[in-house]
């Protein structure tokens, strides 16, 4: 039996044979397609080449494309665990023609790898072919139905005419569209999933008996705005076969998850858990597995391509695929966190195949087990809030979680809508979703009104500007060039008179400013033009476009006219230094935490620097001090930093390190710390691809200090760091504050530490002093209280009022009261400093078990008397209330509660 991994290779050796040149995959988070929030198709990436956009390097292409379909039309997330062969994460194998041969081949050679190599029977394959549509004017494909007559042996009568919907490809509402001719399977009556009597098994009948294997799309017309289709001039084939169907067939599976796709993980699981998947569709705990098993691909490779679980577009969507299979796990008894312990199985089986997996996998772990961490801070408390609402539900006789309630539950919990629809469903419940829709809309429109998108505009000027020539960006700070035109709002000027006094931006044949990319802001100078200066603000790139803008003063700013450029030095030398900082800090937090520590993004700024890298925990003080060090080191060290443009595959191989959601071309930048000459950048320590300007010797940076470390993104932490000239004026700053302290605490500075801790010390005793007096009042009353409670049974009835005391404190006196009474239910009520009334209610677990009184529930009936609300879990709970007056009525009715729960 061939393996997965040897079936893939089949297939793409077949047709590398066949002269198809082998295209890796590419990523799943789309590079440059904003009209996609995942790669679900192989023929993503080859987009451009059927819009005629730019030309193929090969004719024939050949590929395993990762995909994931959990968005729009193709949606498969609710199917996933149900059923053998829904996944949000598969492999789609593919071979395309660009403008090569057409039909004939891609029907032959489809039936030969198949038969001929892949030994599967003939007799049960099936193909279809579209059966034409009379509103486009397009007849039936007769030339693919006679070809699979002529190049399979398939009788006529196995060679279906089907629809628009099944055989009939487009890309959009124009553009590039053509016919498909699918092969499905036969894969034997007892395959049906629907043995009712009104259903007979057929072709694109909706049952398990017949599959799709593989579908040939022949790429002929294109469709016009008015809905019209041409011929195409070049025809195309594309291509997709789904591998893990394919591997269930070869392996002879009834399932796509008993393949050795999915076993490695579902065995991995089943240690996990203790649980055994016995593959049964009915069994809550093997959809448990399936649905688990499937999450943690797609997790991963979304995680290892770039994509970060979050609140918005792709995110969001990783974000709820995480905390379904969290979910799902709870069904396993899997209540910490599990998923992470996933990924190097999964790395194991895939490495082959997708090297970038293992390059990644400890930012993958780190980044899924940091938002599980964060999930199951909030889970029990959700759940429990969702308990509480299903059971007001069901009291009032409504069997639909209004819109609201689900929203609360996504907003202040985190739970995915989907999370909210399975927990339903368990109850025999639905969800309006609809309600929930329209609040989501409401959150979205304020978040659009927030923040306007302007990439298309950004992407639509830079096609109509001219290229910069702006080589001398890197160490000039003045340069003569000439105006070629104007960007005036959204519109590109090459002619005309422009206002004074007008915000514009100025094109120039070249320049000597730097545009902001890359993380690293825009210069800013002047433009003189005789005796008139144009103020440069900022200066951005678009496309292959610098940019200075600024305000007009005048109109003596003419197409044509030669200008001088100058750049503020001082600024750019701040930039200088902060960029080549950030280089030497990425190199020295991989020495310190590991090579997952991989930069996620950074501005370089001239008042300080940014950068954001993958780390799943918050640095240690040491750690930091370690880095520092690091850095002043090769500052110390004068080292010379130096720069070559080179083919972008001998930048990698030299280990140049890139910034991973950046697009790069075939040339690029090198920047090398460490090395004497461009020539040889061997000896260098560290080595980026980067555009930016840096400083000659690191030297110039002066010195380094980390100002701020924190958290921006789950498994991402941020560093601010200062240099140069705005580290000197904070040191300054620091230190007129360090003279006024001492002056304020009667010290000198270098005696201010200790100072401090004296001062510290008093303030312990002190208040060491006040709690004594606090716990001896807190004793007392106590006492007296448990002394004079009420019982039921074996339990006591512990309530009363608490003298004003911290909230550890009184829970100290709780876990007291346990101890001595054993069995009881308690309701306390304090006062605050400010006013304000504290509710506690308490129960032990035989009372729970026994009795099914709950702390929480107390506190909910309780609560509002006193003008408060809060909750708790059923052995302790707490809540907050503003009517001092009515805590006697809150107590009486927690008494009358408690009595009549225990009776």
């Amino acid at each position: 039996m061939l393996t997965a991994k040897e079936i893939r290779q089949g297939y793409i050796e077949f047709f590398q044979n066949q002269e198809h040149a082998f295209v890796p995959s590419s990523r799943v988070v789309p590079e440059d397609d904003p009209t996609l929030l995942f790669t679900n198709a192989g023929m993503n990436q080859f987009k451009d080449i059927f819009l005629d956009v730019v030309n193929p390097d090969s004719k024939r292409a050949v590929n395993s494309q990762k995909c994931i379909r959990v968005s729009g039309k193709h949606n498969d997330l609710e199917e996933v665990g149900k059923d053998t062969y829904h996944h949000t994460f598969f492999e789609m194998l593919g071979n395309w023609s660009f403008g090569d041969y057409f039909k004939d081949e891609a029907i032959a050679w489809a039936w030969q790898l198949l038969t001929d190599v892949w030994k599967m029977d003939g007799d049960k394959l099936w193909a279809t072919v579209f059966g034409g549509d009379t509103a486009d004017g397009v007849p039936p494909d007769v030339e693919a139905e006679s070809l699979w007559v002529k190049n399979s042996g398939i009788p006529k009568e196995r060679v279906l005419r089907c629809g628009r919907k099944d055989n009939f490809w487009e890309m959009g509402d124009t553009g590039p569209c053509g016919p498909c001719s699918e092969i499905h399977m036969d894969l034997g009556p007892d395959r049906c999933d629907k043995p009712d009597m009104l259903h007979t098994c057929r072709v694109n009948g909706e049952c398990g008996r017949f599959i799709e294997l593989w579908n040939l799309v022949f790429i002929q017309y294109n469709r016009d705005e008015k809905g019209k289709l041409h011929d195409l001039p070049a025809r195309h084939v594309d291509t997709g076969a789904g591998l893990e169907r394919i591997v269930a067939v070869m392996q002879n599976k009834t399932s796509n998850y008993d393949t050795d796709l999915f076993m490695p993980l579902i065995d991995k699981l089943a240690e996990l858990s203790g649980r055994t998947y016995t593959g049964k569709l009915s069994n809550d705990t093997d959809n448990a597995f399936r649905v688990i098993a499937d999450h943690v691909r797609t997790l991963s490779f979304s995680i290892a391509d770039g994509a970060l679980p979050g609140n918005e577009g792709r995110s969001y969507v990783l974000r709820r695929i995480l905390r379904r299979a969290t979910r799902f796990g709870l069904i396993l008894d899997l209540h910490e966190p599990f998923i992470h312990k996933l990924v190097p199985t999964l790395v194991d089986m895939m490495v082959d195949i997708f090297p970038e997996i293992k390059d990644r996998a400890a930012r993958v772990a780190n980044v899924i087990e940091a938002e599980e961490t964060s999930f199951g801070n909030t889970l029990d408390r959700g759940i429990e809030i969702f308990e509480s609402d299903i059971k007001a539900l069901q009291t009032a006789g409504q069997s639909e979680i209004p819109g609201d309630t689900a929203f609360r539950l996504y907003d202040t919990f985190g739970f995915p809508l989907d999370l909210t629809q399975l927990m339903a469903e368990e109850r025999g419940l639905t969800v309006d979703t609809a309600g929930f829709d329209a609040l989501m809309e409401q959150q979205r429109d304020k978040a659009r009104a927030a923040q306007k998108n302007v990439i298309y505009e950004a992407d639509a000027l830079g096609d109509l500007l001219p290229q910069t020539d702006d080589i001398a960006k890197y160490l000039a700070t003045s340069h003569q060039a000439k105006i070629v035109g104007y960007v005036n709002g959204d519109n590109y000027v090459t002619e005309g008179t422009l206002p004074a006094k007008m915000k514009i931006g100025v094109v120039l044949d070249q320049t000597c400013a730097y545009g902001e990319s890359g993380g690293q802001v825009g210069d800013t100078g002047y433009l003189y033009a005789g005796n008139e200066a144009f103020v440069i603000e900022n200066t951005q790139r678009i496309g292959d476009t610098v940019i200075h803008y600024g305000q007009a003063d005048s109109d003596a700013l003419v197409i044509g006219d030669s200008v001088t450029v100058t750049v503020d030095a001082l600024r750019r030398s701040d930039i200088l230094r902060n960029h080549t900082a950030t280089h030497l800090l990425q190199w020295a937090l991989q020495q310190i935490l590991g090579q997952h520590a991989h930069q996620e993004g950074s501005l370089v700024h001239p008042d300080y620097l940014r950068f954001d890298f993958t780390q799943p925990k918050a640095l240690k003080p040491q750690q930091i001090a370690d880095v520092e060090q690091l850095v002043r080191d090769r500052i110390y060290s004068c080292l010379p930093v130096c720069y070559t443009t080179m083919p972008i595959e001998e930048g990698r191989k030299l280990g140049a390190m890139a910034f991973f959601s950046e697009k790069y071309g075939d040339q690029v930048r090198v920047v090398a710390i460490g090395a004497d000459s461009p020539n040889d950048l061997t000896p260098a320590f560290s080595r980026e691809f980067c555009g930016g300007t840096h400083v000659a010797n690191t030297e110039q940076i002066g010195s380094f200090k980390i100002v701020r470390e924190e958290s921006v993104a789950t498994g991402v932490r941020r560093i601010t760091a200062l240099t140069g000239r705005a580290l000197n004026e904070s040191l300054y700053q620091q230190t007129v504050q360090l003279d006024q302290l001492s002056g304020l605490l009667k010290t000198t500075p270098d005696q201010l530490e200790n100072r401090v801790h004296s001062l510290l010390e008093d303030n312990r005793k002190l208040k060491k002093k006040l709690k004594k007096g606090a716990d001896s009042d807190l004793k007392a009353v106590a006492e007296k209280l448990l002394s004079e409670a009420e019982t039921a049974g074996d339990a006591k009835i512990i309530v009363g009022e608490m003298p004003a005391a911290s909230v550890e404190m009184i829970r100290g006196q709780i876990d007291w009261f346990r101890q001595k009474a054993k069995t009881c239910a308690m309701a306390l009520a304090s006062k605050t400093e400010e006013g304000k009334v504290l509710l506690f209610a308490a129960v032990t677990d035989d009372l729970i078990k026994s009795k099914g009184l709950k702390a929480g529930d107390i506190v909910k009936e309780i609560a509002p008397i006193v003008g408060g609300g809060g909750g708790g879990k059923p052995k302790l709970a707490q809540a907050g209330g503003k009517n001092l007056e009515k805590i006697p009525d809150a107590l009486a009715t927690a008494k009358e509660l408690i009595h009549s729960k225990l009776k």
